[in-house]
């Protein structure tokens, strides 16, 4: 496991590092070694960080009446879609396909970083991460994640802050 503070280094540089240095957001990377075989990427980094899941949040995209948006939820819940139709005033939401979740992020699934997306998305951040002060989300590839405050997180991507997840 790895850790550095608002680092630029080769080693952690991700598209999501260079974006926070760049706005001057206070962050640590934490990085961890990925297992291949594990598709739970969220609940991999909680394990292997060593913190409770719901300090860990997950970027999912969905399409919010066929437009892209991004929901940000701890990895401990689920994303509710209605919850966030209704947060962007949007009526229908659907899981994105991964595919185009890929090409519009510039990221790969288990490496979404809210953070540093090619096409800025829309974002809705669960407001239960405003009940800790630093959250992690993906730093930009699977094993690597930024630890920063969730009001940083928001200023970060612009999000709307709501309620958008629900029980696992």
């Amino acid at each position: 496991m790895g850790k550095k503070r608002g680092s630029g280094s080769v080693a952690g540089s991700t598209p999501a590092t260079v974006a926070l240095t760049k706005a001057g957001i206070s962050f640590e990377i934490r990085s961890y070694a990925h297992d291949p075989s594990v598709t739970d990427f969220g609940g991999e980094a909680a394990a292997a960080l060593g913190v409770e899941a719901s300090l860990v949040f997950k970027t999912l995209l969905a399409e919010v009446d066929g437009v892209l948006a991004v929901g940000i939820v701890p990895v401990s819940g689920r994303l509710d879609l209605k919850a966030l139709a209704s947060a962007l005033g949007g009526r229908r939401a659907s899981m994105a396909d991964p595919a185009v979740a890929e090409r519009r992020t510039g990221y790969v699934v288990g490496g979404i970083s809210p953070l540093g997306q090619r096409t800025r998305l829309r974002t809705v951040l669960d407001e239960s991460a405003l009940e800790h002060d630093a959250v992690l989300v993906s730093g930009g590839r699977r094993g690597l994640d930024i630890e920063l405050a969730p009001h940083d997180l928001v200023r970060a991507t612009d999000a709307i802050v709501a309620v958008i997840s629900r029980a696992a």
